[in-house]
């Protein structure tokens, strides 16, 4: 692996104090869900046609900014990891697909390239920025002249067949630093090497000169595409400019110094599927979180004379433990000793009145 350059090192450590907080938050957006059209579409690769799974998701990293303020990297460095993670694997179109979006718009018409796995610093293919679908101005939306990309899935909100999330523009280039290997995962193949785990404790996306949004008003940059057809999990370190020539950094976890922590920096799409909380429960809470030898589940359950159960589970599924509580009457803690687990994500599954209800904690 690559080592930082001392120079690159600085510019990805370096802080200021009083800090702004410039880095509103992250956006993950739905960009798409494939159907069974898309899936048997085949790609221009006779050796592995049609390699996209039906279901699969295609989600969008977006960095929000306030006015002035300019995205300089993702990045992992020691104490800080930057990972993305699916229960399966990422999918990567073997056609016109690559690390980052260098396909022309005119190419993005053809099978699925358009939900390729990539990451850039503001581009969604060549002259043009990645948007927010609902940011989208309408002008020159791509129609795929392979029939696919139709399906309308409300849970991706507008349909690629009415914005396409693009729009003209000049965008920075993409710097990698010490990701050679590690991003090739996202290259032009579906070997079973394209995931499950993309990290870094020493690289970088970085774009050198600062990458603004195409909106100044809402300057929200896209960092990153990805499709999977299984449960998708990140956790980002961010670094942005100042308007008057200073950084700020943004970390999932362990601040030092001026770091500053953001919880959206931490991601997992399956944290959200969840039965009906109030139905089931008057409180769920895992804690602390995250956390190093034990979690403690607070539970409330509504109906006392339902019996509860639990199950702890790793990102593949795996399920790591599980337990009946039996008939909980009120208030009650659960505390369960984690200290054997890796460091990862984790979910505890509560089932009461066979309604499952789901958080998300972290193992440090």
């Amino acid at each position: 692996m690559k080592k930082f350059t001392s120079g690159l090192f600085l510019f990805l450590l370096s802080s200021v104090g009083n800090a702004q907080n410039g880095l509103e938050n992250i956006i993950v957006e739905k960009y798409y869900i494939s159907d069974a059209n898309d899936s048997i579409e085949s790609d221009g690769i006779s050796v592995n046609p049609g390699t996209l799974p039906v279901g699969s998701t295609t989600y969008r990293i977006f960095v929000d900014m306030l006015p002035g303020y300019k995205f300089q990297a993702v990045y992992g460095v020691p104490d800080h990891e930057w990972r993305f993670e699916t229960s399966t694997l990422f999918y990567n179109n073997e056609d016109r697909g690559a690390t980052t979006p260098a396909y022309s718009k005119t190419q993005a018409k053809n099978n699925t390239v358009m939900l390729d796995s990539w990451l850039t610093v503001g581009a969604a293919c060549q002259n043009n920025f990645g948007v927010l679908k609902t940011a989208d101005d309408g002008v020159a939306t791509v129609v795929n002249a392979s029939g696919v990309l139709q399906n309308n899935d409300p849970d991706a909100g507008i349909p690629l067949t009415q914005e396409d999330g693009m729009i003209a523009g000049s965008p920075e280039p993409v710097t990698l630093v010490g990701i050679t290997n590690e991003v090739a995962m996202f290259d032009a193949q579906n070997d079973g090497t394209n995931g499950p785990v993309f990290s870094t404790w020493n690289g970088s996306l970085a774009c050198l000169n600062g990458a603004l949004g195409p909106d100044s008003s809402t300057n929200q940059v896209l960092v990153t595409q990805i499709t999977t057809n299984g449960v998708f999990c990140f956790e980002l370190n961010i670094q942005i400019g100042t308007p008057t020539g200073g950084v700020e950094n943004y970390v999932a976890r362990n601040p030092v110094g001026n770091e500053i922590v953001l919880p959206a920096l931490t991601y997992c799409s399956a944290v959200g599927v969840k039965g009906p909380v109030a139905s089931a429960f008057h409180a769920f809470e895992v804690f602390p979180n995250p956390a190093s030898d034990f979690v403690t589940l607070k539970l409330d359950p509504v109906n006392g004379n339902s019996t509860t159960s639990y199950k702890i589970y790793d990102v593949t599924g795996r399920v790591i433990a599980r337990k009946d509580l039996g008939k909980i009457q009120g208030a009650h803690n659960e505390r369960i000793d984690i200290s054997m687990l890796d460091r990862g994500i984790y979910f505890a599954d509560v089932t009461s009145d066979g309604i499952t209800s789901t958080e998300k904690f972290s193992k440090n």
